[in-house]
């Protein structure tokens, strides 16, 4: 077996300043995902757990943790005490959903919105998970501390899916969301002081402020706009004009 993968690495130059990602079908029939870095290359699959594997028989090590829990609640009669995980459940749980975090990164320079909604709900709901079932506080904020950022690419990915039929009004929609999410969980977690030097809460801001300015105008607004211009500019039989047209505007124009 020849494990120099020079040649590879020859043929795909690494560029400072520059995710090189791409997609290809793999011998095993499976899709695979690949980012070139500056010593080498990372590969992934594109679906499923990014290295493959099935840990202790499950898709995933969160799905293991998953079925023990299942399993305790129908031997405790639905009650969820005494089910705990531990600080190397937690590390473990990290190091997984590090695997997600770094292919939905590789899936947003991919222009694959779908597959980034996919992965960072995933890893939402492993943060969800730790922070119903760790040991203590302390062991839950070694996942829940990435929320934010999860929270992020999360609203980006369908914000920036919804602008390729050009939905302004979606994108906004849903940027909004993100925020009052993000501010929610600083709220929720007494962290304020976190929420006002955030740099996702702030990056979704600046982009909402973006789409605001960006977004056509509507047919009411446009009237709206040409009635206080005709106002301003003393042409009342404009103006009057105007006034009829909103008035014959159906409620949704």
């Amino acid at each position: 077996m020849n494990f120099d993968i020079s040649y590879l690495l020859e043929q795909w130059d690494f560029q400072p300043g520059l995710a090189s990602v791409r997609k290809f079908t793999g011998k095993d029939g499976v899709e695979k995902i690949q980012l070139r870095l500056d010593l080498g290359l990372l590969q992934m699959n594109s679906e499923g757990r990014p290295d493959g594997k099935r840990p202790l028989g499950h898709p995933s090590l969160y799905d293991y943790y998953q079925s023990r829990l299942y399993k305790h609640l129908a031997a405790n009669d639905g009650n969820d005490a005494g089910f705990r995980l531990k600080a190397e459940d937690c590390a473990k749980l990290q190091f997984e959903a590090l695997q997600y975090y770094q292919r939905h990164n590789c899936l947003w320079q991919l222009e694959d919105y779908a597959g980034v909604v996919r992965d960072t709900e995933r890893n939402l709901a492993v943060c969800e998970f730790a922070e119903k079932h760790a040991e203590n506080e302390e062991l839950s904020w070694s996942l829940l501390q990435f929320k934010p950022q999860l929270l992020m690419m999360h609203t980006r990915a369908r914000g920036t899916d919804s602008l390729r039929t050009k939905d302004y009004a979606h994108a906004i929609q849903q940027v909004e969301e993100g925020i009052g999410r993000i501010r929610e969980f600083y709220r929720d977690h007494a962290r304020h002081e976190l929420a006002e030097q955030s740099g996702e809460l702030n990056s979704l801001k600046a982009w909402l402020e973006e789409l605001s300015s960006k977004r056509p105008l509507s047919k009411r607004e446009k009237l709206e706009q040409a009635l206080s211009e005709a106002v301003n500019n003393e042409d009342y039989e404009k103006a009057a004009q105007m006034r009829d047209a909103l008035r014959n505007l159906k409620p949704k124009e």
